[in-house]
């Protein structure tokens, strides 16, 4: 997977002014463009589309302050069909505009070049188990919400907290196979996951695939495979999204598994009463790398 990154990166290099075609790369180095840019977003803590833009920006700022070439001809070597929409990425990366930085010298503020390196880590085992299963339903009751790292998603809780206890009771007497109990469902994420891009939020159970929901509750269809499984127990969500984090930087690249389509879905199993601590079993689908 590293090399696969840095072939990435030096793809980007070699191609600037062309579309990114990440599918026919990740083809060739025998991963899936989806899990490939979720690794990227995960290791370099910005996406591949900010990553390539800022790299435009950082090379097409050097011919700006040369001055030699138009500022046409530099917006359409580097993709931009005009000026002006050259010129908004280049103030979105910059905080001037080229006509400013030509004329000044700056500011300019540079994406140096990627390089991932493998690094020793990893001292914690983590608690995993791979699990194949049949195609099933999630049903319950499902919201839009922006996608946040780190904290609690106000979101999800106003999407809960209006559920009332009944419905709670009711959702869970539903529940007929594993991942067992009220589960925490996230469909649609953004294969970069980028923070505050939508997501389908789903608080609901599992049933066998044939089962038919309610008319009242959503259903989510979730077709056949394989699932990683990590168990976590600690600070309620902090643990959970560090392990959801590690996932990638951490257990991906050191496993035979890369993440597929497919939502994630945490199981709590046990919890304090106020919530501040939490048993968790993250269920994210994968297939062999």
């Amino acid at each position: 997977m590293i090399a696969a990154l840095n072939r990435l990166v030096d793809l980007v290099e070699e191609q600037l002014g062309e579309e990114l075609d990440v599918d026919r790369l990740a083809k060739a180095v025998g991963t899936t463009g989806y899990h490939l840019r979720r690794m990227f977003s995960s290791l370099a803590g910005m996406t591949l589309s900010e990553y390539v833009r800022r790299r435009r920006m950082t090379v097409a700022a050097a011919d700006v302050v040369r001055g030699r070439d138009d500022l046409l001809g530099i917006a359409v070597r580097f993709g931009y069909g005009s000026t002006e929409a050259f010129g908004r990425a280049f103030r979105a990366v910059h905080g001037a505009g080229p006509g400013e930085v030509r004329r000044h010298g700056g500011p300019l503020r540079t994406q140096p070049q990627l390089r991932f390196r493998l690094t020793v880590e990893g001292s914690v085992p983590v608690d995993t188990r791979i699990v194949e299963r049949p195609a099933f339903r999630l049903i319950g009751h499902a919201t839009r919400v922006p996608l946040i790292h780190r904290g609690v998603n106000p979101h999800i809780q106003r999407h809960v907290a209006a559920l009332p206890p009944e419905e709670h009771a009711r959702l869970k007497s539903l529940s007929a196979m594993e991942p067992a109990g009220l589960l925490q469902v996230c469909d649609d994420l953004d294969p970069d996951g980028v923070e505050g891009s939508e997501l389908t939020y789903l608080h609901g159970v599992a049933v066998p695939g044939e089962t038919s929901a309610p008319a009242d509750l959503d259903a989510v269809e979730v077709p056949a495979g394989r699932w990683a499984v990590f168990r976590t127990s600690g600070p309620y969500p902090e643990t959970l999204q560090n392990a959801w984090a590690a996932t990638a930087t951490e257990w991906f690249p050191s496993n035979p598994w890369r993440s597929r389509p497919g939502p994630s879905i945490v199981a709590v199993l046990d919890r304090a009463a106020d919530f501040s601590t939490a048993t968790c079993e993250l269920w994210l689908p994968v297939e062999p790398a």
